[in-house]
């Protein structure tokens, strides 16, 4: 079963590019991103972490190229992973052309810092020759002199005409095949400069809170800013800038989209936050299943109430359901309705069962 959203978010229309096998823009679902922190000359720890990232379900990684033999290490790379790798490149065009010819799917560059015209030209060139998609990205602390001379400090109208700019540059080579994104780590310049920039081009848009922070902080601040964009339908990748491991970037990315309705991937637990009520200890049951349970890929709704208040309710919109009852004996509920007990001590085991049987029976259909 599933519960249809009080509200379908109706996403911009925008032009369809390609990262290697991932459509971005258009009807294509939100693709989610994250970036290595190893060093890639490290080839070996790179593509583990490449692959661990993969297995968590990103759909693009990127990978840092800041010198000659970083940018030629992704030949051995590429030939290792499955998801279309990002070369990230600052300051020196000839990365970004290394990084093309050995076989990056996309360049993110800011062509601000790259120089002159004629070497932002020769990288579009290369792009063009080696079939590689590009990122135009804009950031509040790194913007041109001239512009920040201009608005006197970091704002939203411009990182916009920065973007506009960019824009402009790589139509002139008649070079189409980019996003672009206006990052800050102040959620409501980038919220304002993503809107404005929105209504000016049909360019598809990589959304992030750059520099966000840990774990939580970062968490709640891309939440707060890359959903605020994404209820008004404007975004069509994201990557959510985490101090944690790269890992986390994709799970917290993912829920953002499961939050919304945009794209379904995984169990996503309906909890109650747990009180004097609760029949069984929630918050480690919780706790357990999302261990347990990390490797399903099917989307399965999953609701663990510690008693009867909302428990049936919530178990009534949800596949699988849990209510707490009394003396040790819970509910539990098969497609919204009551369907037999647990004793406590076999809650985990048992609904572990019930899901994996569950994503099994999907994944046949």
């Amino acid at each position: 079963m599933s519960v249809r959203p009080f509200r379908d978010i109706i996403r911009k229309k925008t032009k369809i590019i390609s990262v290697g096998k991932v459509k971005i823009g258009g009807h294509f679902p939100i693709s989610v991103q994250s970036m290595t922190n190893t060093l890639t000359t490290d080839v070996k720890s790179t593509i583990e972490q490449v692959n661990k990232l993969s297995d968590a379900g990103a759909d693009i990684v990127r990978v840092s190229c800041p010198d000659r033999e970083s940018s030629l290490s992704l030949k051995e790379i590429i030939k290792n992973v499955e998801v279309p790798i990002v070369a990230d490149v600052h300051f020196h065009y000839k990365r970004a052309i290394e990084a093309a010819e050995s076989g990056a799917h996309c360049l993110r560059i800011n062509p601000g810092n790259i120089g002159s015209k004629e070497r932002v030209y020769d990288i579009l060139k290369s792009a063009k020759d080696n079939n590689c998609s590009i990122r135009i990205g804009v950031n509040s602390g790194s913007l041109e002199k001239k512009i920040l001379e201009k608005y006197k400090e970091p704002c939203p109208e411009a990182m916009v005409e920065s973007a506009l700019e960019k824009i402009k540059m790589f139509e002139d080579k008649d070079f189409f095949n980019f996003k672009i994104s206006v990052k800050s780590s102040d959620v409501f310049l980038s919220v304002k400069a993503y809107r404005d920039l929105s209504t000016k081009c049909d360019y598809p848009l990589h959304l992030g809170i750059t520099e966000a922070g840990g774990l939580l902080t970062g968490g709640v601040k891309s939440s707060i800013g890359v959903g605020i964009l994404l209820m008004e339908g404007i975004g069509d990748t994201i990557r959510i800038s985490l101090s944690a491991d790269p890992v986390e970037e994709i799970k917290v990315g993912f829920e953002i989209l499961k939050s919304l309705n945009l794209r379904h991937k995984g169990i996503n637990i309906i909890s109650c936050p747990s009180c004097a009520r609760q029949a069984f200890p929630v918050i480690e049951t919780v706790k357990n299943l999302e261990k347990k349970l990390a490797h399903i890929k099917t989307p399965i709704t999953l609701s663990i109430i510690g008693c009867v208040v909302n428990g049936p309710g919530e178990a009534s919109q949800t596949q699988i359901g849990l209510t707490g009852g009394g003396q040790g004996n819970h509910m539990v509920y098969l497609s919204g309705l009551p369907h037999h007990k647990v004793v406590s001590d076999d809650i985990i085991a048992h609904i572990v069962k019930l899901v994996e049987e569950k994503s099994s029976e999907l994944e046949k259909k």
